[in-house]
């Protein structure tokens, strides 16, 4: 019995590995892809990393007016904010499939496993 214990034992630690693997393939993949969000119709627009980096921000030029800074800061924490946003769920998706949809329990928010966001 104690032989039969071990190899579960041993299984499950293969399958622990396995899944530390796929944890770890899916941050890599994470941090090269990219989501974009826009706010202000397009004014301003913000791509952010799957590791929850802001790569980029462009805003239109028509839209800097010195009488309309607060709005136009407003705009971009619009875009930045959807963008983290975006990002997250891409993050929780593909973390999602390296776990074959295992429901984590406690563990569900992944802290421990330094992941960005989640």
């Amino acid at each position: 019995m104690a032989k039969q214990q071990r190899g579960g034992m041993q299984q499950m630690l293969a399958q622990v590995q396995k899944m530390q693997r796929q944890m770890q393939d899916a941050q890599e993949a994470l941090a090269s892809e990219t989501v974009e969000a826009t706010a202000g119709g397009g004014i301003v627009t913000v791509t952010v990393g799957g590791d929850l980096t802001v790569r980029a921000l462009s805003i239109d030029p028509a839209a800097i007016d010195p009488d309309d800074a607060q709005m136009l800061a407003d705009i971009v924490l619009a875009a930045v904010n959807e963008g983290l946003r975006l990002a997250q769920e891409l993050a929780a998706r593909k973390l999602e499939v390296a776990s074959g949809g295992l429901d984590l329990g406690e563990l569900g928010n992944l802290g421990g496993l330094g992941l960005p966001g989640l």
